[in-house]
């Protein structure tokens, strides 16, 4: 792709597009939202975003986004939680994925919504979203889904005694003990939290409802 900031920007404006329709648009649609005068431009705007790698042609000639259509530009600047705390930008950049970020086997990970507050004290919060990395077993110390006489809950997974403990993070709580069956359906590799609602219709979770 041409490295200009027009394409750039164009790339961002077709980012959002796909995103209200759910589907990649038309040459016709691209050049209309984009304000080309005539299609051809977005025909090269098309080749140009194929050639980088941000978007592929499937099946049947059509146009389709890549993996890399999705990443965003991750800072390598930190900012400390903290008042008076000095911050300069360097402006380093990469792109990055979310689930790049948040998965090391995409094919094995599901993402699931939590409701409660028994992690609380883990940063774990009542509607953030967990990366799940499907296992069926755990080391001491990771937080995992686990059905446990039956019932679904995510918990820190620890061993006393022999026996197998979930242990919530949350010091008005009690541990877990199963007493009849304990299953590890997944270890937690990371927390989704947004600060609005997320638009309806789009974006998929799995049906399971965990409880925190």
């Amino acid at each position: 792709m041409a490295r200009t900031n027009r394409d750039t920007m164009h790339l961002l404006s077709l980012r959002a597009l796909y995103r209200s329709e759910g589907c990649f648009p038309s040459y016709s649609r691209i050049a209309s939202h984009l304000g080309f005068k005539a299609k051809n431009a977005a025909f090269k705007l098309i080749g140009r975003l194929i050639s980088s790698g941000h978007l592929v042609k499937s099946p049947g000639g059509r146009v389709a986004p890549s993996e890399r259509f999705f990443t965003l530009d991750l800072s390598n600047d930190e900012v400390r939680a903290g008042f008076g705390a000095d911050f300069e930008a360097n402006g380093l950049m990469q792109a990055q994925a979310l689930d790049q970020m948040l998965t090391a086997k995409p094919s094995k990970t599901v993402f699931v919504k939590l409701r409660g507050d028994s992690m609380v004290d883990a940063g774990i919060l009542s509607g953030d979203i967990a990366a799940v990395e499907i296992a069926h077993q755990a080391a001491p110390g990771e937080i995992v889904i686990a059905e446990a006489d039956g019932h679904v809950t995510v918990k820190e997974f620890q061993m006393f005694e022999g026996r197998p403990r979930l242990v919530p993070r949350n010091a008005s709580m009690q541990p877990l003990e199963p007493q009849k069956s304990l299953r590890i359906i997944g270890v937690v590799r990371g927390i989704v939290r947004t600060f609005r609602p997320p638009p309806t219709g789009k974006a998929k979770l799995t049906k399971w409802g965990v409880t925190v």
